[in-house]
């Protein structure tokens, strides 16, 4: 008799034209931007899209000037590198197009407050703000991710890179999202997944498109995306493809965007918990971003270590102080030969975690071409890339001789 028993997880993922996604990759080409040319430039800038308008706020400070004029041809290349470059078969009513935009600075300068409790006369660098972050891995992928927003982001990933190439038939405003079945709640306390159960895919279509088209050449991707045949049987998963009925208004002239509102697409899709602030918007020195960086290093080598099955990392930071408030390492009851306590003990004691520390290891006040930029990471998620500095596993051997 065949099993029906089901335990069922859901993550979603946005593409960089869905109009929050639009707003972080702003933000954080400033950040780039910024930081390029002044490798000490302190900021947090908010940016809000809203129809035609982007409206850039918040504190900078940098030796490097930046007019408003230059801040606007930041964001109309930035929109046109997502894909709103006006080459595409939508009207100006249905999409964003770049003459349009209407661009607004409301920059201020960065308090001193702050700033005397960041850049310290020690070198050191204190904490940009107190906050908590978390960082996760598991034994779920090869990317040490979890199933669900792998495959949702596999998915958004696929459709995305063909609009891109072929903006006569899509829009670049994407969403994606994927439900795993465990089969049971042991299976998925262990990290065992067996099937995709949903798939759920929005794209816009150009005004004519037939739906039945448009589901036809959808789903052609999903079969073409590379999902793991083990877990993908398209005669066995649950299909949603533009569910409305249809789909041709999009970005920010139908949904405005913020910075910061994508939080869990950008991390663990929901799978783990996540800090109290966004990584997009920020330079390093604040610790929203280099805290969750620097925590999924930690799970990463914790997993990969063959230590857990999975791991959540959780930081804390006090405003002006560069060491972590506190340090802990939770298992969820999967660790193997070294118990949660002595991995926290582990970590506290062999990684400084602070900003500096952070900084240095993974290069973040050196964004480049060559290594990474702040944009692409707001563009593909702040975790699970392969390419990142702060998923590399260098030092699980270390964690393998935890004693």
């Amino acid at each position: 008799m065949e099993n029906k028993n089901q335990y069922l997880f859901t993550s979603e993922v946005v593409s960089p034209g869905h109009p929050d996604k639009c707003a972080d990759i702003i933000a954080d080409s400033i950040v780039d931007k910024l930081i390029i040319e002044d490798s000490n430039s302190r900021v947090a800038s908010e940016v809000f899209v809203a129809g035609k308008n982007v409206v850039i706020g918040g504190e900078v400070k940098s030796n490097y000037h930046l007019s408003d004029e230059g801040y606007e041809k930041l964001v109309k290349d930035a929109l046109a590198k997502i894909g709103y470059d006006g080459k595409s078969s939508f009207t100006k009513e249905q999409c964003l197009h770049p003459d349009d935009v209407n661009v607004k600075v409301l920059l201020n300068q960065q308090s001193p407050d702050i700033n005397q409790g960041v850049d310290q006369e020690s070198g050191e660098i204190g904490a940009g703000d107190q906050g908590i972050m978390f960082g996760f891995a598991s034994t779920e992928t090869a990317d040490l991710m979890p199933a669900a927003i792998t495959y949702a982001r596999m998915l958004c990933d696929k459709v995305y890179n063909y609009a891109l190439n072929h903006k006569h038939k899509l829009g670049v405003d994407i969403k994606t999202q994927v439900t795993v079945d465990y089969g049971t709640k042991e299976n998925f306390e262990n990290c065992k997944p067996q099937k995709i159960h949903t798939i759920v895919v929005s794209a816009p279509s150009v005004d004519g498109m037939p739906i039945e088209e448009v589901r036809e050449l959808i789903q052609g991707l999903i079969d073409d995306t590379g999902l793991p045949t083990s877990m993908y049987d398209k005669d066995n998963t649950i299909i949603h493809i533009n569910p409305t009925g249809r789909y041709v208004s999009h970005s920010s002239l139908h949904d405005s965007g913020v910075t910061g509102r994508k939080l869990i697409v950008d991390s663990f899709g929901g799978y783990a918990p996540i800090g109290g602030g966004a990584q997009s918007s920020k330079d390093y020195t604040k610790v929203d971003r280099s805290g969750l960086y620097a925590g999924r290093w930690i799970a990463k080598q914790i997993v990969a270590a063959g230590l857990a099955k999975k791991a959540v990392v959780q930081i804390s930071y006090a405003i002006g102080v560069a060491r972590p408030t506190s340090v802990s390492v939770d298992t969820m009851g999967t660790y193997t030969s070294v118990n949660d306590d002595e991995l926290s003990k582990f970590v506290m004691e062999n990684y400084p975690l602070t900003p500096r520390w952070i900084t240095e290891k993974f290069g973040l006040d050196k964004p480049s071409e060559e290594t990474f930029l702040y944009a692409d990471v707001a563009s593909r998620g702040q975790v699970g890339q392969s390419d990142y500095p702060w998923e590399r596993l260098d030092e699980v051997e270390k964690f393998k001789n935890i004693k």
